[in-house]
């Protein structure tokens, strides 16, 4: 018998993220043959690896469940997004059995070791993030606090990745299949970075699970090289501690920012395409939650893009999901 279940509603999913230590999702559709032809594969690990409570495999249909694709930026099938502690840690497009095998056995064995890992986090012992950069000493990688159900991005094509595809712990795909040259272009497949829309600037709302020390911020922006009509790399970049929502764009530019930092052509690593902003520390020091400003990019084009996004330093207490709410979530507003 089938241990797949099959989501019917945002609110049955959302429930068995909150319930389920690792859940696998089948992002699919009625008519793609891809889909159909890894389908007993799936089914196959399904059977294999469900546990009760720690790890669940689900199928969601697309075509019905336009707000949970709509939700994780679904724009490829299949899609299969693989969810730690309610977070995604590893996203697999297209049909591709033995990645698809590889990743969930994988996160299958820790969560039957992993009992200790934060009911809303990762856990240390996860090892599923990709990181462009080293670890500076003394300091963590902490992106596994980022509450993703909270996150809200501005100004974002809606043709391209979402706000939690910045924090994916998979290595982008960019550099997967070369620089600037992913897979990710082809039509059938998706994209897993973000791209600014009717201009080049972005603006990201990121709240956290626990308070925070943060050290440095991880950017990285992997746009086509020689393509000079293409996306941007950031360069201008304005960053707002303990902010309570999202801020509009004049309103970020009639407040002072916590710290406002340029970035250099020589910040970007060569190989990864990642850029250390690195913070006053002092000023940094009780963050619940930080608004991240792109002002501009770094050439003429009209367009920004960014893959990847990782927080450095230090967790702290865990605060109480809530305190900090986005406007208009409160009832009556």
């Amino acid at each position: 018998m089938s241990q797949t279940k099959h989501i019917s509603s945002a609110s049955e999913f959302n429930a068995l993220l909150g319930s389920s230590r690792v859940v696998v999702t089948d992002f699919y559709a009625d008519w793609c043959g891809p889909c159909k032809q890894i389908a007993p594969i799936y089914e196959q690990l399904s059977a294999q690896l469900s546990r009760p409570s720690k790890v669940t495999f689900t199928k969601v249909n697309v075509d019905q469940q336009t707000e949970i694709a709509q939700t994780y930026g679904i724009t490829a099938m299949p899609t299969f997004m693989i969810f730690k502690n309610q977070q995604i840690v590893d996203t697999i497009r297209g049909a591709n059995p033995q990645k698809l095998s590889e990743a969930v056995k994988k996160l299958a064995a820790e969560a039957d070791s992993d009992g200790s890992a934060a009911a809303g986090g990762f856990g240390e012992s996860s090892g599923a993030r990709w990181l462009g950069l080293s670890l500076p000493k003394g300091y963590s990688d902490v992106t596994d606090q980022v509450d993703v159900r909270g996150l809200d991005l501005l100004n974002a094509d809606s043709g391209f990745g979402t706000s939690r595809t910045l924090f994916e712990g998979a290595k982008p795909s960019a550099l997967e299949a070369g620089k600037g040259k992913s897979k990710s272009d082809d039509k059938e497949s998706g994209k897993d970075w973000v791209e600014t829309d009717t201009d080049e600037q972005l603006m990201l709302y990121i709240p956290f699970q626990s308070t925070l020390k943060v050290h440095s911020l991880h950017i990285t922006s992997l746009p086509p090289p020689g393509n000079f009509t293409g996306p941007m790399r950031p360069k201008t970049i304005q960053i707002y501690s303990n902010r309570a929502h999202v801020l509009g764009f004049e309103e970020a530019e009639d407040l002072p920012a916590t710290q406002a930092v340029k970035l250099q052509p020589q910040d970007w690593d060569e190989k990864t395409g990642t850029a250390k902003v690195e913070l006053r520390f002092v000023k940094f020091q009780n963050v619940s939650s930080m608004v991240v400003f792109v002002v501009d990019g770094d050439g003429s084009a009209d367009k920004v893009r960014v893959d990847r996004l990782r927080v450095i330093g230090e967790s702290g207490e865990k605060r109480e999901l809530g305190k900090l709410t986005k406007i208009g979530d409160e009832p009556g507003e």
